[in-house]
């Protein structure tokens, strides 16, 4: 039982000496990037799907 307490004990002094916490400008930053990468990759999917669509339709309808 104690190596669990020692465990938790040391993460916890882990978390508050060693791990750098980004500033607030950092996060929103990275936050924003993320937002704009997801909206970009997720417009180029549906131009992907749209195009492999219309063309199976096509596909199907001459055959």
């Amino acid at each position: 039982m104690s190596k669990i307490i020692d465990f938790f004990k040391d993460s916890y002094n882990e978390l508050l000496h060693k791990v750098t916490w980004p500033r607030y400008a950092e996060l929103t930053n990275s936050s924003i990037l993320v937002l704009v990468a997801s909206l970009i990759f997720a417009l180029l999917i549906g131009v992907i799907d749209l195009a492999f669509d219309s063309g199976m339709t096509w596909f199907y309808k001459e055959f």
